[in-house]
Order: C-alpha cells, then structure tokens, then sequence
C-alpha cells in the first residue's frame, strides 16, 4: 500500500470525507492492522456493556512492543473475512461514536514533541494520501482544527499524551524490558480499568502517588478518572519519583 504524507498546520484544509456514497466506503476495515489505546479500550468496553476483561478475551490480542517494550492491545481481526475489523458492517462501523482515535484521526496522522526545557507539547499532524482511500477525492473541505473538534479527538489525544509520557519514561529511565511483574501491572491500570478498581477496593488507593483535584474516594467510581489516575500510578509504579524530561 503506497501512501504520501504532506505535512499540515492546524489552519491548512484538505479535503476528505468518509460515507456510504464514497466508492471505497470500509474499504481501510479490512485487513485490519488496529492498536488500541487505553481510552480506546475504555469507550468501546462501555459501548459494549463489558467488563474491560470480557471486552479484552473476546475482542483483542496483547503482545509485547518490539519498540517500546511495553503491553500493545491489537483489535482482534475477523480471520475468515478479509481480516476486517469485528464491528464494520455493509452499512458502517457499529460502534461509530465509540471509535478508536486512530480512526477517527484517519486521513491525518499526528504526533508530538515535548520541551526538554519547559515540557510543553508540539503538535504535528501530516495528510496521508493513500492508494485505496478515495475520500480524498470527496469536495468536502475543512482545516485541521475543524477536523479535530468535529470527531471530538481532544479528549483521545490528551489521554494518548499520557501514554506518550509513559513511553518516553520506559525509554530513557528502564531501557530492559519489562519483567512479568511489571508487564501486568501496566496491563491492569491502563488496560484492565475493572480490575484495577477491584484492585485498589482491596489494598486501597496508594498514598505516594500525587492526585490534581481530585478526591482520591471518587477515583475507584468514574472511569475516567480512574484511567488518569492509572497512568500515574504506573509512571509511580516504574519509574519512582522520575518525570517526563
């Protein structure tokens, strides 16, 4: 699959657009290369009305990153159809609304720096032109910005930054790998937010992890809260009293 990148500010347009009427319409829901993020898992587990380890079992597989050395969660791919993603259908995606970032970001990848000096995020964000994506032929036009605030991605990429944080603290403070220990516990706080809550219920919230406006007996009930809550505690976890550079 051939694909070009043009760089692009939060101001340029480009056009693009996904819906039934475009000739490639689920055409990138099949074979299916998909990682979930954390938030990822925690929107389609309650879409589903799963627990997130029944969402886990039945819908994803788990392996350890080549790169980062970390747990990656993949969307596990219908095998006998094409490889296509579990909730595509011929009218579109079932869980629309719950959709990973990654698709929701999709004609544009984004990445970001941070400040060594002041730690203060850059992004960067890029259209990928590719062969079977015929969106990009659509008249529909829009700037960055206005794509971002439209698939309502704020809230997926600042949970996406944590974990970028958390990747960029394995590299420069615990190159090895991760030992098994080590390896679950990233599991249950980022990846298993129901587990994480039983957990805590039975040894109790940590007293050495620092919380933000947040009172710590209203962690455990809101999952939102409590996934935040578990990128701190894992970065506690690994990396002592270390922060981001």
């Amino acid at each position: 699959m051939e694909s070009d990148m043009i760089p692009l500010s939060p101001d340029d347009r480009f056009q693009f657009a996904c819906r039934p009427d475009v000739p490639c319409f689920n055409a990138c829901c099949r074979d299916l290369n998909q990682f979930l993020t954390p938030y990822d898992i925690y929107r389609l587990k309650t879409r589903l009305a799963l627990s997130s380890a029944e969402f886990l079992n039945r819908y994803t597989v788990e392996h350890i990153g080549p790169q980062t050395g970390l747990p990656v969660i993949s969307l596990k791919a219908v095998p006998d159809d094409d490889l296509k993603c579990p909730f595509v259908s011929e009218n579109g995606c079932q869980v629309y609304d719950d959709r990973p970032s990654s698709c929701r970001t999709y004609p544009l990848a984004r990445a970001v720096t941070r400040s060594r000096e002041t730690g203060a995020l850059t992004e960067h964000f890029a259209l990928m032109r590719e062969d079977h994506c015929r969106g990009c032929e659509a008249a529909q036009s829009q700037t960055v910005a206005e794509w971002i605030e439209d698939q309502e991605l704020d809230v997926y990429n600042r949970f996406n930054d944590r974990l970028m944080e958390i990747i960029s603290m394995k590299n420069q403070y615990h190159p090895a790998p991760l030992d098994f220990r080590e390896q679950r516990m990233f599991h249950l706080a980022l990846y298993d937010l129901d587990g994480f809550r039983a957990h805590l219920e039975t040894h109790g919230m940590p007293d050495d992890v620092p919380i933000d406006d947040v009172a710590p007996a209203d962690i455990p009930a809101d999952d939102v809260k409590l996934l935040a809550f578990g990128h701190d505690w894992i970065k506690k976890a690994l990396f002592g009293e270390a922060s981001a550079a």
